[in-house]
């Protein structure tokens, strides 16, 4: 996964990061966006404009934050609460809109 987004970005979501974003691959939750890493060209538009510094690549993402690696893939691969199907590679997160739900990470975090 080249890019992930942390802890930071709960509860904030500005977004900026989806409008620099030239492949649409940030899909939003409820309370946290995650991206796509099956549709990031690791191009890293999205790390400067995030005003939270919640984006990093995988392999700079905080000691304190390296559960969200996993956790970013997790919500693509798996079946979210309310959901039939995991979301895979739908080719673009403005055609899909709001997903509405999150990983149990973020879903069990307290709000800050």
């Amino acid at each position: 996964m080249p890019y992930v987004i942390a802890g930071p970005c709960i509860d904030v979501m500005d977004r900026s990061c989806i409008e620099e974003c030239p492949v649409d691959c940030i899909y939003e939750g409820e309370r946290k966006l995650y991206i796509n890493p099956a549709e990031c060209i690791d191009c890293g538009a999205c790390e400067p404009v995030c005003p939270v510094e919640a984006i990093s690549q995988d392999r700079r993402v905080p000691a304190g934050d390296s559960s969200f690696i996993e956790d970013n893939r997790q919500f693509f691969v798996n079946v979210l609460p309310g959901r039939d199907a995991p979301i895979g590679s739908p080719g673009g997160a403005s055609g899909m809109g709001p997903v509405g739900v999150d990983t149990a990470l973020v879903a069990q975090r307290r709000p800050a």
